[in-house]
């Protein structure tokens, strides 16, 4: 077997393993969503998403980007030919590093819990809210140390049984809350979930049975220099993205009203969790082994090339499903309330095809290390996102955030394509974007197809578009792998 088919293999196997279990996931987040969509409504899903963005941003910026920075050096540690030593003392340093910035983030919630309700509510009603949800800062702390101790170690089968137990417990109690106590639940429900979460990535990290080393707390910072100086950069970038979201939501909780911030929440939801499964898959497995290969040039082009092919292959068919089905997926997944997504969803999802190939890309600058590079192309896209779904919003409501979404990872996909070949001199062979032309022919045809006027001939072309898809998908895959052996030594 070539070199090639070996690593598409190694590919897909990664994101059918873990996509498979975050299908289970996904199942117990929809359920979630249903119970708030029902149980709440849009004005309830509109507060939680402020409380949760608010908490997003505070951790962001507290944690240090340890988690990812972890993730690197622990692949590292673990690809060596003796990293039990290094391997042991570098989870020991992450671990009690991500202590520490947890409970200095949790404080910093608590001491500036009435300013935070007003900020984002404009009043002090949710003051003891933020006091409240001061404690998941610590708690997202222990879990993330565990996480990244699990994917830098490459037990992707023990993480991704934690990342479903860890939802499906938290679901489970928590939705008698919301039956209950309608929006008094929030923050109950954001505690429970978020220490079933803890609880459960605790039970599979401990389970790795690593040797603890003892090092003073008068050097802890000293040996987690180097995760550190790599978090700094990382978590600038996460403050960037998740501020970039709050304040959107800020501005359209101003402008439109709790409800309006609800119904995006659910439209982004949708995008990012639903169809972004694909890219939570992969990347489980992507960043460790881009990571360990980062100071060979023609290793990172061969990883990122071939993982650009699979995220094309397989959010292709993805995406020439969800536009014509977009109002039924919203139904069942929402209400009937929340069909005004609908617009927003269809342009939205277009986007992802972009994404998926500047996605692959977007990786090597974090592989590399590239601090000033990193940061300076996340603060051009934050900015550029920010002022174009604000302007979007503003003329064109929801249906305007979508077509944003989508031109947005255009400009995401041009402008890393440019640097990349300019900086590291990596580009995709031409095979890649003959691959990647028919893809795109695919998926605006079925766009263009969904607003015909007459529905006979529109669900004839929206079923034959949608098959020629997974069609194209199929070959294309069994082309790159032999899909029948594949799915017959994955079984075994």
């Amino acid at each position: 077997m070539s070199e090639s088919k070996i690593l598409y293999r190694q590919i897909l196997k990664s994101t059918t393993l873990f996509g498979g279990v975050q299908v289970f996931n996904i199942i117990v987040s929809i359920l979630r969503s249903k119970a708030i969509a029902l149980f709440i409504g849009p004005v309830g899903m509109g507060i939680a998403g402020l409380l949760s963005s608010t908490i997003d941003v505070i951790y962001t910026a507290t944690s240090l980007g340890l988690g990812t920075s972890g993730v690197k050096s622990i692949s590292q540690d673990n690809a060596t030919l003796q990293p039990n030593l290094e391997l042991n003392k570098t989870v020991s340093v992450l671990k009690q590093l991500m202590w520490f910035t947890g409970i200095f983030g949790a404080l910093l919630t608590l001491f500036f819990s009435s300013w935070l309700s007003k900020f984002t509510f404009g009043n002090n009603i949710y003051t003891w809210s933020f006091v409240w949800l001061s404690f998941t800062l610590l708690i997202k702390n222990i879990s993330n140390s565990n996480y990244a101790v699990l994917q830098g170690m490459g037990k992707l089968k023990q993480l991704a049984k934690a990342n479903f137990y860890g939802s499906f417990f938290g679901l489970l109690i928590t939705l008698p809350f919301y039956y209950y106590l309608g929006t008094d639940a929030i923050v109950p429900a954001i505690l429970i979930s978020t220490t079933c979460t803890m609880l459960i990535s605790i039970f599979y990290s401990n389970q790795l049975k690593l040797d603890a080393v003892k090092v003073p707390l008068t050097k802890i910072f000293l040996e987690g220099k180097g995760l550190i100086q790599l978090g700094v950069m990382l978590s600038l970038s996460g403050l960037m993205t998740t501020a970039t979201a709050y304040l959107l939501q800020i501005y359209i909780s101003n402008s439109a009203g709790v409800t309006q911030v609800g119904f995006y929440i659910a439209g982004i939801t949708l995008l990012n969790s639903y169809v972004g499964i694909i890219f939570t898959s992969m990347s489980t497995d992507y960043f460790p082994r881009l990571a360990a290969v980062a100071n060979d040039h023609m290793k990172i082009k061969n990883v990122v090339e071939h993982q650009a092919v699979i995220a094309v292959l397989i959010i292709t068919p993805l995406i020439c499903l969800f536009i014509p089905f977009a109002p039924l997926i919203i139904k069942i997944l929402y209400s009937s309330e929340f069909t005004v997504i609908v617009s927003m969803i269809t342009y939205g999802v277009l986007g992802m095809l972009f994404r998926a190939v500047s996605w692959s890309m977007g990786y090597v600058l974090i592989a590399k290390g590239d601090s000033k590079i990193f940061i300076r192309t996340s603060l051009f896209f934050n900015v550029l996102s920010l002022i174009m779904n604000v302007v979007a919003f503003t003329y064109w409501g929801l249906e305007g955030l979508g077509i944003s979404f989508c031109i947005y990872y255009f400009i995401h996909f041009l402008v890393l394509k440019t640097l990349t070949f300019k900086i590291y001199n990596f580009y995709f062979d031409a095979d890649f974007y003959k691959l990647f032309g028919y893809a795109s022919l695919i998926c605006f045809s079925i766009l263009g197809a969904n607003y015909f006027e007459y529905s006979l001939i529109k669900i004839v072309t929206l079923v034959i578009l949608t098959f020629i898809s997974l069609l194209f998908s199929i070959i294309q895959l069994n082309k790159k792998i032999n899909l029948l052996s594949f799915f017959q030594k994955l079984k075994k």
